[in-house]
């Protein structure tokens, strides 16, 4: 039986750490929490909307 060829590790770090900022001994969150689900939950921020990936709660950016 031949053996399958590995795939190679994906670079890129864990992406929990993006949502997190660094400042002195505290850290701060980058992006928005969902009023639905509590502040364990990012919510994802686009162009015109932020959106939860959870629940598919949405809020529409205000235009300027």
């Amino acid at each position: 039986m031949a053996e399958k060829d590995k795939k190679p590790a994906k670079k890129g770090g864990n992406r929990v750490y993006q949502n997190y900022a660094a400042s002195g001994q505290r850290l701060e969150r980058k992006n928005k929490t969902c009023p639905k689900c509590g502040p364990s939950v990012f919510m994802a921020m686009h162009r015109d909307r932020v959106t939860c990936g959870k629940c598919r709660y949405m809020e529409m950016k205000r235009k300027e």
